[in-house]
């Protein structure tokens, strides 16, 4: 046969034959991180780190929390969103990275619906309106009536949802409150403890345990009744028709992350948060278990663009 042919032969035969690709490691076979993009010690970095404690039980891997604040929460956040679709990279979002702040800034280097996968909603909490136990004021009509008093106290907020509550309090609460910008929940609380600011809101699993320690007040809750897991204390909106801040915590995936993964990720929480003793750990830190299915987390966050849109608008508050 002449060279030519042959060689036009073989060419042939390895064109037909498929192609032998190394087969893919079994998700996961290495250490997963969650991204908080909120200082250590707030409520979403509590839940993230309870979640992941367990996570790792069942995936076989590490699963190691990476705290990235600022910006109001948008560094941590994009960073997600920029990471590969591979699983390994994930976010532990709230309705601040996923609903407030796209009411409250301008533009977004990141779309919450287009730039993410949901995973799974987690839990649901609400906030307290702290006070310094120093204050002459010990409960909602005593709070509001000291206010009118004293205008121009200082309101701390380290997120998108205590950034409405405080706004809310003053159109609401027909008050007058000079807004200061915290990095974090807990670093507002910290202040309000010291006495260098007058009030501040913060999510159920920091606040009960100063509430609880009596470093600080609790005088009322931003959801829009009575909290089951603080029974004694009024809700704002008995005082203020219409007041509510309810806020949710939820792993995300960046894009195009594959579906078999996600599933994977889902099917390992869902199982962890319907166990009784899950619950009531989280009950022990303010926060009440509330999964969703990716399908239903992703309806339900394009549902709070909208609701968190409202309530800016409704507030006040001018885009940054």
């Amino acid at each position: 046969m002449p060279l030519r042919l042959l060689a036009s032969v073989l060419f042939a035969l390895a064109a037909s034959l498929p192609l032998h690709t190394p087969a893919r490691a079994a998700y996961p076979d290495h250490i997963v991180r969650i991204v908080v993009p909120f200082a250590p010690g707030g409520g979403t970095d509590v839940v993230a780190r309870t979640l992941a404690q367990e996570m790792q039980k069942d995936l076989g891997v590490a699963v190691i929390i990476e705290n990235k604040p600022g910006a109001g929460t948008i560094i941590g956040t994009q960073s997600v969103a920029a990471s590969p679709p591979d699983g390994y990279t994930l976010l532990m979002g709230t309705n601040t990275t996923h609903a407030s702040n796209v009411a409250t800034l301008k533009s977004l280097p990141y779309d919450p619906v287009k730039d993410f996968a949901p995973v799974i909603r987690t839990t649901t909490t609400a906030m307290v309106l702290l006070v310094n136990p120093k204050l002459a004021a010990k409960d909602l009509p005593q709070f509001l009536s000291y206010a009118k008093a004293n205008p121009n106290l200082t309101a701390g907020y380290g997120s998108g949802a205590s950034q409405i509550s405080v706004a809310q309090l003053q159109s609401r609460g027909g008050l007058s409150l000079i807004a200061a910008s915290y990095r974090g929940v807990p670093q507002a609380m910290t202040d309000v403890m010291a006495g260098v600011i007058d009030l501040t809101f913060g999510d159920f699993s920091v606040a009960i345990p100063q509430m609880q320690g009596g470093t600080l007040r609790g005088i009322a809750v931003t959801s829009a009744a009575r909290n089951e897991l603080t029974p004694g204390l009024p809700a704002l909106s008995e005082a203020m028709p219409g007041f509510e801040a309810t806020i949710w915590y939820g792993l995300f995936a960046p894009a195009g992350t594959p579906a078999p993964i996600v599933n994977k990720i889902h099917a390992e929480c869902a199982k962890y948060l319907a166990m009784p003793e899950t619950r009531k750990k989280l009950a022990d830190v303010g926060v009440i278990v509330a999964p969703l299915t990716p399908a239903e987390f992703g309806a339900f966050v394009k549902s709070e663009v909208v609701r968190w849109s409202a309530e800016v608008k409704a507030a006040g508050i001018q885009p940054q």
